[in-house]
Order: C-alpha cells, then structure tokens, then sequence
C-alpha cells in the first residue's frame, strides 16, 4: 500500500505546473504530502485493545477503598480490583493498578498515560457522560442518607439538624444539590479528600451528622459502624460501571463490554458480590447461635489437630480453633475469590513459604497457619509480652505485617505504648484515614478489620474455654450420680 501511495503522489506532482514546484507555492506541497501521511498512518494505527495485548498488562486506576482496592493479609483485594484481575486475564494479559487519592483526580487522569481505564464504583451520570465513556454496568447502588443511632431519624432533608458532609465531585454531590434546590435550609458542604468509609467512620465517631454513601459502602462498612443508621434514600438505583476516555477507539470498551457480559451470564459476578457481602458478614458481631451450633457438629473433628499444632507451635489449641473458625468456619474446603483456601485460608504465596502442598487437607492447612502465625509472632521485638505479643501477631495475620507495623509507628508517634495492643487497636483505623496513610510506608489497610478479628478471635476462645470447663463438669457429675447399684457392684466387701 505504501508504494501504490508513494507512486499516486509521484504522479500528482507531475502534473502540477512549473510554478507550482517553486519556493512560493511549497505549502501546497506539504499540505498534499501530510494529507498522505495522515492516511497511510490512520490506516496501520495499532488498536486501544492490541496495545494492551501487546503491552502484556492492562492500567487501571482506582481510588482505594473497602469496596475497590486494598491490600491486606490475604493479599490484594476488593472488588473492583477482583473484576478487573478477571477482565485482564480474560485479555491474557496482566493487571496493574494505579491508586489516586480522590475522586476527582481519579476521572482527570483517566486517557492519560497512567491508565486505560477506571474503576472505583463510578456511578454512571449525564454530566459525566459528557466527558468519559463507561461500561455496560455490573453494579447498581442507592444513594443513602445516613445518621448516627441515638439522633432523631431524619424523615427529609427539611429535619436535618446538623451538618451534612459529602464527597466532592461525586453523583452524592450532584444528588444533594438537586434536595438543596427544594430544601435550601439546610447545612452541608463537600470535601475532597474524603471517601465513603471515612465519611461512615465520622457520622459513628460523632463528628459530624450525617452523610451520604452508595449502598455497597453501606453494607460492606455496617459491620465497622454499628451506630451508623440509613435514614432515607436520595436517589433511585443508579448504575456503576468502568469509565474510558472519549478519545479512544472503542476497541478496549467493547472487550470490557464482552467480559463483563460473559462473566454476569456465567454467575461469576453475582458469586463475586455476595462474597464480598458474605466477608463483612463474617467481621460482624459473633454470632452466638451459629458459633455454639457448629461447636457440637464441627469442632469435634478438628478437635485432636488443633491440640496438636498448639502443642507444636506453642500456642492454646483454643486460640487456634478460634482462628480457624473466624477463617473458614471450621470449612476445610472453603475458598474466597482471592484465592485463599481451606480450614486457616492460607494465600498461595503463605502456603508455599510454610512448605505445605494441599491446602485442602486440614492438617496441612492448620500446620501451615499455625506455623505462619508463629512467624509473626517471632517477627515482633523480643521486648513484647503476652498476651500482647500473640495479640499484634493475630492483627498481622488479618491485616498484613507491615500494615501491623505501620500502627505501631501511629501509636508510637502519639505517645503511646507500640508494644500494646490496647494502645495499637486504637490507632490501627486510622490505617483507612487519608489524614494518615499517605505518609506510611505501606499505605492504605482496612484497619478497623483488624480490629474486630482481634475481638472475635478473643470472644471466640473464651466461649471454647467455658464450653470445654462446662464439658468437664457435666462429666463429673455424671461420674459422681453413678448409680448405687453399679457402685455396690463396685465396693469393697468389707464395706
């Protein structure tokens, strides 16, 4: 094709008058040869989707979040980042991720060299479809109006009786200036640096009133902030999806549109969602019922291996089966889309580091866990005692080792004791706070989980501690109400 194009140029300049060929006229002749090379370049352009294929990884931006993408003891999470870490293996290409520290930086940078696209529970708009294209959607979500438990119930804007703080630039924004057109008494204000979790936190820890949050941020975050209370909702159900630049070809969209068709039709995305429901249900309040049903039909087959890795690694076998059941509820089989597996849900990488191959098999898995939490346990400074050593380690198990430390060195920087747990519970949320984790070194975590694993993992132990006291007394007393006739048959003659 270049040498046909080459020739038709050849011959149009031929056929050009003398005059045109001189020094006058040569804007004439650029102009004929960049029409030429527009064409012949438009025509080999390399695709948005070969790009990616032939880069080997696909970009995503995201801003981090409880809902979208973090990194903790299992290893990288949420899911945004899960669909995406889907998406690129369908492409047969890797996923990179790119974190912003807000919404409004995030949809900036998208088409530009740091990303091909983003995702981060975009809700889709008119006014932003102004400017970025987007996905079919995977997800819908309600917006909330929330208030903190103990307060009046707000009935509509028009009872608010304090201030109201959302995220700027987000759909909320847009929502709450539409209710501030019919209700213009009210107080609220947008900030930047805020997202949906840290927003949830302040309405809890009473410093401000309300807010409002996607009904995802609401479900997953309820567990962490109990106080937390939905009002009303502000909005129909409105789509969420992956937001493209506008300048780009199509190509890239329309393989995400395919992906995410295939991957909804297959039940993959619907699995995808209710785990991630299902994990915040497992940091809720433990639940009594369950817990004490599953002592008496699972507990007893494990029972023995836990007694043995505690005696092996140094631990109470109690503590140990607490762990278990705040993993996988005593489920050898269990798995999470992480790819987390078995009766300690050990991650891949952790599996191979304790030298264990099936982690399936539930002797291996609790070998495997119980070794690695005896691991972090060592890591810690000599300087630490128990409980408070086994405490730090647990958090670390959950939330990951540098996370632990980095609210060590929050705890430290506010003149309190790193080496107790007591005093590290309290500064490990801010691990989720942009006030703090932009200047640590292992940046975001979802720090109040670790938190409640703590707690649960405590609550669970002390609950395996009274039932095994209350086991051993049952059996005492049907020892000592032994028959009389069986006891007769028993005594000495001489009596």
């Amino acid at each position: 094709m270049e040498s046909a194009l080459l020739g038709l140029f050849k011959k149009l300049l031929t056929r050009l008058p003398v005059s045109a060929r001189r020094t006058g006229t040569r804007i004439t002749l650029t102009f004929i040869a960049a029409l030429f090379l527009i064409y012949f370049s438009s025509s080999t352009r390399i695709s948005d989707l070969e790009q990616v294929q032939l880069s080997g990884t696909l970009q995503m931006l995201t801003v981090d979040g409880p809902t979208t993408y973090y990194e903790d003891g299992r290893g990288k999470n949420g899911l945004e980042y899960l669909l995406a870490k889907a998406f690129a293996e369908s492409l047969g290409v890797e996923l990179v991720v790119r974190s912003k520290p807000n919404l409004q930086a995030l949809l900036l940078s998208v088409g530009g060299p740091e990303g091909n696209f983003a995702g981060s529970n975009i809700t889709i708009t008119e006014s932003r479809r102004k400017s970025l294209h987007f996905s079919d959607p995977y997800l819908e979500v309600t917006q909330y109006l929330v208030y903190r438990r103990g307060s009046p119930r707000p009935r509509s804007f028009a009872d608010l009786d304090g201030e109201l703080l959302i995220v700027k630039g987000s759909s909320h924004s847009e929502q709450v200036k539409h209710w501030a057109r019919q209700y213009p008494e009210f107080n609220w204000r947008e900030d930047t640096n805020v997202e949906m979790s840290e927003l949830l936190r302040m309405v809890h820890d009473r410093e401000i009133a309300y807010t409002v949050v996607d009904s995802l941020a609401y479900l997953v975050s309820r567990h962490i902030y109990p106080q937390v209370r939905r009002a009303i909702d502000i909005s129909d159900s409105q789509p969420v999806g992956w937001a493209f630049p506008r300048h780009g070809d199509g190509t890239l969209l329309a393989a995400a549109n395919r992906f995410l068709r295939d991957y909804s039709a297959s039940g993959e995305l619907a699995a995808l969602k209710n785990d991630l429901l299902e994990q915040a249900d497992n940091f809720s309040v433990a639940g009594s019922q369950r817990f004490g049903q599953l002592v008496n039909s699972r507990l007893p087959n494990y029972e023995p291996l836990f007694k043995q890795a505690a005696e092996q690694f140094g631990f109470d076998w109690h503590l140990l089966a607490a762990v278990a059941y705040q993993e996988s509820h005593w489920n050898p089989k269990a798995r999470s889309p992480t790819g987390v597996r078995g009766l300690m849900m050990l991650t891949l990488t952790t599996a191979r580091e304790m030298k264990i191959n099936n982690r399936l098999d539930p002797q291996q898995s609790l070998t495997g866990g119980a070794a690695y939490l005896s691991k972090l346990r060592s890591r810690l400074p000599k300087r630490i005692n128990e409980p408070d050593r086994t405490l730090l380690a647990l958090a670390a198990y959950n939330v990951g080792f540098g996370h632990m430390e980095d609210a060590r060195i929050l705890t430290q920087r506010n003149g309190q004791d790193p080496d107790q747990w007591e005093h590290v519970r309290q500064h490990l949320p801010k691990l989720s706070n942009k006030q703090y984790y932009p200047s640590l070194k292992y940046g975001y975590a979802r720090g109040n989980e670790p938190v409640i694993y703590v707690d649960n993992i405590r609550y669970y132990t002390r609950y395996l501690e009274l039932h095994e006291l209350s086991q051993q007394l049952e059996q005492q007393n049907v020892e000592d109400q032994q028959p009389i006739s069986e006891w007769e048959d028993s005594a000495p003659s001489s009596l």
